[in-house]
């Protein structure tokens, strides 16, 4: 028997068996804290700024792109630790990590501080997610594992529909509580997987990626996003803008130099010669820089020009993220009849439409339901009907030993597409410490890149039709 197949008939047991709604549960709740995290966190962005005073825009943005940026270059590297020491093990530690670094940040004396515990807990959330996801493909009996996966994979919708509103709440008290709500779930999903969760032995040698090729990742992403987020205090011309970014283009193209001679790259070179999983990386990078900046857009701008509290501006965005899961099911209605560069296509031009519509008719004082709601609901429906198709078709077209490290790929892209639209929108915005009319322009100039990066979206999205039929 195969080591496959082993692991197969160890998760088939009757005890196992017993165990797997629990187990799905487990494993699900934690990366749903994961992404939980991200969301709640931009409702709280204001009063984080707010509470740390003489703090910039540009410093407070910090707070999202430093875990972008670390959880983004990690995720793959993390996947592999995960395989070398085992899949529990590595769930196990990244869950540690994240839950111990939230109470860290919960208890950040500076602003400085709570971005460096950010990125410990971004170490921990790349370990957990991949680990996650490859337990339940692996201790689950064989039938169970596609639904499984499909609950695994909405975590990220549901985690964007109830992060506003969670965070609003807690924000409501102290946005020190958005970290500290992690380490009551964290330690009871830790006891509860060392209880349930097989600890399945390891049968492959996994050897790790390139680390100098990670390091280049992380300082060539955060180099750029320095340059972005501190434009408007440097100047784009000036000399420390420059350099910030000229070290960005360095990096990317030492990373690449690695990746190309390296025995055990971070990412195989033979992906990128797949045309369907290269524009669906293009498609991915360019929708969420244009997600990314809107959410957080909306959330500054109910918070800082309509002037809602915390609970509120949770309470009024959780509209949009709601139609994701219902247009993600429309969707797949969709893919029986018409391509998935298609179907991928319109969600972006609907994006896009959602977007146009709040700037077209925007402005102070705010009409939260004439004025944000209907363009906040037709962006939401175009996510639904982009984001999860775009991403499934990724690897579709690779063979399937590859398939694992391009589906890290499209996650590492969808994280990088985050951090350059919040630095972009942030070095657009400047600051919020400016009249309504001034926010209203700088929010106007914000809405206009974000709705022309999701057009090009819309265009790339045509070249992710694979050409297998698989699913």
């Amino acid at each position: 028997m195969d080591g496959a197949a082993t692991e197969r008939a160890v998760t088939t047991t009757p005890a196992t068996r017993d165990h797997s709604t629990a187990i799905v549960w487990i494993l699900c709740s934690a990366a749903f804290m994961a992404m939980l995290d991200v969301f709640v966190v931009n409702v709280a962005f204001t009063k984080i700024g707010e509470s740390y005073r003489g703090s910039p825009l540009a410093d407070v943005s910090w707070v999202l792109n430093a875990y972008a940026i670390v959880y983004a270059a990690l995720l793959i590297p993390a996947g592999r630790f995960s395989d070398r020491v085992g899949r529990r093990a590595g769930f196990l530690t990244g869950l540690g990590v994240f839950t111990l670094a939230s109470v860290a940040c919960a208890a950040a004396p500076t602003l400085w501080a709570l971005v460096a515990f950010r990125v410990l807990q971004a170490v921990g959330a790349a370990a957990l997610t991949p680990a996650s996801l490859g337990l339940l493909l692996t201790v689950l009996p064989a039938a169970r594992v596609p639904g499984a996966v499909k609950i695994w994979a909405t975590t990220s919708s549901f985690a964007a529909a109830f992060g506003p509103v969670v965070g609003g709440a807690l924000v409501e008290a102290s946005w020190r509580w958005v970290f500290l709500i992690n380490m009551p779930v964290g330690v009871a999903a830790g006891i509860a997987a060392l209880r349930l969760v097989p600890d399945l032995p390891q049968r492959i040698p996994v050897r790790m990626p390139d680390p100098l090729g990670v390091l280049l990742l992380v300082g060539a992403i955060g180099a750029l996003s320095l340059g972005l987020v501190k434009s408007s205090d440097w100047g784009w011309t000036g000399g420390a803008t420059l350099a910030a970014l000229a070290v960005a283009v360095l990096g990317v193209a030492a990373f690449v130099a690695r990746m190309l001679r390296h025995p055990n790259p971070v990412v195989s070179p033979a992906l990128f010669r797949v045309p369907t999983f290269v524009w669906a990386n293009a498609t991915v990078l360019a929708f969420c820089a244009a997600f990314g900046a809107w959410f957080l857009s909306i959330a500054l701008w109910l918070e800082n020009v309509a002037r809602f509290g915390t609970l509120a501006t949770g309470l009024a965005i959780v509209p949009g993220p709601l139609m994701v899961p219902v247009f993600a099911a429309v969707s797949q209605r969709l893919l029986k009849r018409r391509p998935v560069g298609i179907v991928v296509a319109l969600g972006n031009l609907l994006f896009a439409g959602g977007v146009v519509l709040v700037l077209a008719t925007a402005s102070t004082p705010v009409h939260y339901a004439t004025e944000v709601l209907p363009g906040w609901l037709i962006s939401g429906v175009g996510i639904g009907l982009a984001l999860p198709s775009m991403i499934a078709a990724a690897a579709v077209d690779l063979p399937p030993d590859q398939s694992a490290t391009g589906s890290a790929v499209v996650n590492t892209a969808r994280q990088l597409g985050y951090v350059l639209g919040v630095g972009v929108l942030v070095a657009l915005l400047g600051s919020l410490d400016t009249p309504a009319t001034g926010l209203l322009s700088a929010f106007r100039h914000g809405w206009i890149f974000i709705a022309l990066v999701a057009l090009a979206a819309t265009a790339t999205a045509f070249g992710i039709t694979p050409r297998s039929r698989r699913a």
